[in-house]
């Protein structure tokens, strides 16, 4: 036999597996008994404790704690990260350029006419002179160019005299035009150096929003390591753990699950309580059924043997008085013996416990057990049998015909000096059978020879087991005396019965 060490690990847990299923089945069992043993009211206090107890425990450390995990980090966005910018000096300015027209011939010319209508000084056809704002971005150079410009207009001046103008007239004119021209190159002069000036002021300032533009786009770079770097760390983020969180709903299913479990086994608990009620009766009124049949039993055997006895005893003294009826008495007892022994043996064994019987057999130890007290009795005893052959297959219990009406001959009609009339009647009375003994002997209880009550005791207790309610046995006094015995069975045949 090999040790418990030497089973393979499958055999070693077994053993244990069973015997954790059979405590399981145990406390199950044991919980739902609980249940059941619970009013739906003490249920909900139940119910509202539990509630308020894992309320009170998941916040403890014992059930929650606090637990640092990991997060992995998105990736990283490229579509709105800033180029990379060039390495060097270049990298620190940003791509900022200031286009302004182009530089432009600034040379001032004027024409003099003098005609009969005077003298008339127009500019020559020149490219427009810049402007401070469209200079901006050339700085002082384009300003300088525009003042030389602007110095040499004097020479530039052309006077065409007509024909018919006189010298004095004409000097005039041209001392006029020359004092003209100074005065124009004087304030040509005077804007030319204002535009460089502000063309100056502007060169500042645009170097000025250069670098603010340089020092921006550094920071917005130093901004965008940042965040990619920021991108790049690992993220941590603090939980709750352990079974804390959880312990609420698993409180409510444990609930809604006892509420099923209560309610069920409730209903399983009293379907096997009835049954086992049901069991109980059935074997209470089987051992009932089996003590009476014992007692008929008991008791026939022991009128049996007493009638046996006295009719041998009748017989031999008839043999040497009358033959004839000794011979008569004798086949009567042939056929009574042969028609009661299988009664007997039904009472004791499976037939007298089942109780199914036909009226027909009934009436076949009825017939010749009269006709025997008949020869005994002689004139004393008349008898009447009135059983409709139709009703000789009905279902009938076994031996009470015979108690009944070995009763009418021995407490009614034999104590009686002339005897009287003994009458056995079956009918249908309101869908039943009803089978009544009745005798015009000195009355129910009034003879020397009255019995217990016994017999009678005993038939009440077998209709009880047999049909309940549905049996009846009745007692009256008998008109114009004796008594009347009824006996009130459900009527169907003893093939239905068997059935």
């Amino acid at each position: 036999m090999s040790s418990p060490s030497a089973l393979p690990p499958a055999g070693r847990w077994q053993p244990r597996w069973q015997r954790f299923a059979a405590a399981s089945v145990r406390g199950y069992h044991a919980y739902a008994s609980w249940l059941v043993g619970l009013s739906w009211r003490r249920f909900a206090v139940y119910a509202l404790l539990l509630i308020i107890a894992v309320a009170i425990l998941q916040d403890l450390p014992l059930f929650t704690w606090k637990v640092t995990e990991q997060a992995e980090a998105p990736p990283a966005r490229t579509a709105d990260a800033p180029k990379a910018p060039a390495s060097g000096a270049a990298s620190q300015k940003l791509p900022i350029r200031i286009d302004g027209p182009k530089p432009v011939d600034v040379t001032v010319g004027v024409q003099i006419d003098i005609g009969q209508d005077g003298i008339r000084v127009t500019p020559k056809p020149a490219a427009r002179a810049a402007s401070a704002a469209d200079v901006a971005a050339s700085a002082a150079l384009e300003a300088s160019r525009a003042a030389a410009a602007a110095a040499s207009a004097a020479q530039g001046i052309r006077i065409t005299l007509p024909e018919t103008a006189t010298g004095g007239a004409l000097r005039e004119a041209v001392e006029q035009a020359r004092r003209d021209l100074e005065a124009a190159v004087r304030e040509a002069r005077a804007d030319a150096e204002q535009a460089a000036r502000d063309a100056q002021e502007a060169a500042r300032e645009a170097e000025q929003a250069r670098r603010d533009a340089a020092s921006a786009q550094a920071e917005l770079a130093e901004l965008a390591g940042q965040a990619r770097q920021a991108d790049r760390a690992p993220r941590t983020r603090v939980v709750d753990g352990g079974p804390g969180p959880y312990m609420m709903q698993l409180a409510l299913l444990w609930i809604l699950g006892s509420a099923i479990l209560k309610y069920a086994y409730k209903g399983r608990m009293q379907a096997e309580r009835q049954a086992a009620r049901a069991t109980e009766t059935a074997e209470a009124e089987s051992l009932r059924r089996q003590v009476v049949e014992a007692r008929m039993a008991a008791m026939q055997a022991q009128v049996e043997p007493h009638f046996l006895f006295n009719t041998l005893a009748s017989i031999d003294h008839l043999i040497e008085t009358d033959p004839a009826r000794a011979s008569q008495m004798q086949r009567n007892l042939i056929a009574l013996l042969r028609a009661s022994m299988p009664t007997m043996r039904e009472a004791g064994g499976a037939g007298g416990a089942s109780g199914v019987r036909d009226l027909g057999r009934e009436i076949a130890v009825i017939r010749p057990y009269l006709e025997i007290l008949k020869v005994r009795m002689e004139e004393r005893l008349v008898t009447h049998i009135d059983v409709p052959d139709g009703l000789l297959s009905a279902e009938f219990p076994p031996m009470m015909i015979q108690t009944l009406v070995e009763n009418a001959i021995k407490h009614g009609l034999e104590p009686k000096a002339d005897g009287g009339e003994l009458a056995v009647k079956a009918e249908i009375v309101h869908g039943k059978l009803q089978v009544t003994v009745a005798d015009t002997g000195l009355g129910f209880g009034k003879a020397a020879t009255a019995g217990t009550g016994v017999g009678l005791a005993n038939i009440r207790e077998r209709l009880q087991l047999l049909y309940g309610p549905k049996a009846v046995l009745t007692v009256a006094e008998n008109s114009p005396g004796g008594t009347r015995v009824t006996i009130t069975v459900p009527y169907k045949t003893v093939e239905e019965a068997i059935a």
